[in-house]
């Protein structure tokens, strides 16, 4: 914890060594992006993609999971969206899933002893999983990658049943990136619409 003290007292400094503007950005936001992400700590977006202060909104959930819409429930995660969307006025969004994730292993191992019981409610919450969870087998990584991809597909599906979301998709202003992040090697993946698969970037 000491090291995460130390920056935190040194980061003023450093961010004008790096010449980041920290003036401007109190006077206002204006993220390029909704970066929708698992809260796994090897997945960092800003350490992805490059981005600075201030151009990227950040919505981090245990296995990027995006609830359905639901007009009678507030969720937190449901109100980052539509903020980013309706307030914000993002043109994109990226679901970014990631290799070796937690949250897709409890979601095709549903009964796993050693998935805490808050987590299993959550993912039982956020609606059925089961193209997740189809002809997967833990021992193999190319099926586990395959999981998180459909997994992937799914929250994108999701997001699109959001109706601020489904307004801008509509007349052009908003576009939906699938992403799959490698922890081992940091090779990103997108999904390529047409060909229906993930390739590199």
């Amino acid at each position: 914890m000491q090291s995460l003290i130390d920056n935190a007292r040194t980061f003023p400094a450093r961010a004008t060594d790096r010449s980041t503007d920290l003036g401007r950005l109190s006077a206002g936001q204006s993220p390029e992006a909704l970066f929708i992400a698992c809260s796994d700590s090897r997945v960092v977006p800003a350490l992805i993609t490059g981005a600075g202060p201030g151009e990227l909104f950040e919505l981090r959930t245990a296995g990027n999971i995006v609830p359905g819409y639901d007009p009678e429930r507030a969720f937190g995660e449901t109100a980052t969206i539509e903020f980013a969307v309706e307030v914000l006025q993002v043109s994109n969004i990226v679901v970014c899933g990631h290799s070796h994730c937690g949250a897709v292993t409890a979601i095709v191992r549903p009964d796993d002893p050693g998935t805490p019981a808050t987590v299993r409610r959550w993912l039982a919450d956020t609606e059925p999983h089961d193209a997740t969870r189809d002809a997967v087998d833990l021992r193999d990584g190319d099926a586990l990658t395959s999981a998180v991809q459909r997994h992937v597909l799914t929250q994108m599906e999701r997001l699109r049943g959001h109706p601020s979301v489904a307004a801008r998709l509509e007349d052009g202003r908003l576009r939906l990136h699938g992403w799959f992040y490698a922890i081992d090697t940091g090779v990103v993946s997108a999904l390529e619409p047409r060909e229906g698969k993930f390739l590199p970037l």
